[in-house]
């Protein structure tokens, strides 16, 4: 089976999805083969996070798909039922199914995101009068375009040093490049620019700093 053949039966599957969980249900088809800012190959219901064909993955994909570059493939699995956030703050229920070729490598990925705002509403008014209440770990934020998620991931790395960029040390930079590396960040196009700029750094610096271990 060829890449555009496994690509054709995904569409079909996400739009059998689609229609089964009706219009809270976002499915999204990504192709690895495409520029990593621009994996979406097919979409339903993509009003939900504000996505639409063209448009790039999650944080935690690329995150993952910085693994695949890195050929850990079998470090890649599965994953099911975590939650995730829009850029407007609506909660989703998530997962991420990941397809590899007939090498073994992983090339789309179907994704799976549904949107529980409502419920988790529901929840609150029922457990303002029980009493009770549940620890719901956000795992991720959901950008509608690759901008949006250098943003995210530029700002998980200043707050993973926890200092402004005036007062940080060279340690710290390098410690907050490496921390963007392993999240993927570098996957995406001119990225180097823009962090470069972030953290008043040259890009001559911060291929620099990239090669230097901490």
């Amino acid at each position: 089976m060829d890449n555009n053949e496994r690509i054709d039966i995904l569409k079909c599957i996400a739009k059998g999805i689609s229609i089964h969980f009706g219009q809270k249900c976002e499915i999204v088809v990504h192709d690895l083969s495409k520029d990593y800012e621009s994996t979406i190959v097919h979409i339903e219901n993509g009003y939900i996070t504000g996505r639409h064909l063209g448009d790039c993955a999650s944080n935690i994909v690329l995150e993952q798909l910085e693994s695949f570059n890195e050929n850990r493939n079998d470090e890649i699995k599965d994953r099911y039922n975590y939650l995730t956030q829009t850029k407007d703050g609506r909660i989703l229920k998530s997962s991420s199914i990941y397809i590899k070729d007939n090498n073994g490598k992983i090339c789309s990925i179907l994704g799976i995101n549904y949107d529980i705002t409502d419920f988790l509403m529901a929840e609150s008014i029922i457990s303002s009068f029980t009493n009770s209440s549940a620890n719901k770990e956000v795992k991720e934020i959901i950008p509608s375009n690759v901008n949006d998620l250098l943003d995210i991931l530029i700002n998980e790395s200043y707050e993973y040093i926890g200092k402004p960029v005036a007062t940080m040390t060279k340690e710290d930079k390098i410690k907050a490049i490496k921390y963007l590396e392993q999240k993927g960040a570098f996957l995406i196009k001119k990225s180097g620019d823009k962090v470069s700029k972030f953290f008043d750094i040259s890009q001559y610096t911060l291929y620099n700093y990239l090669d230097n271990e901490v």
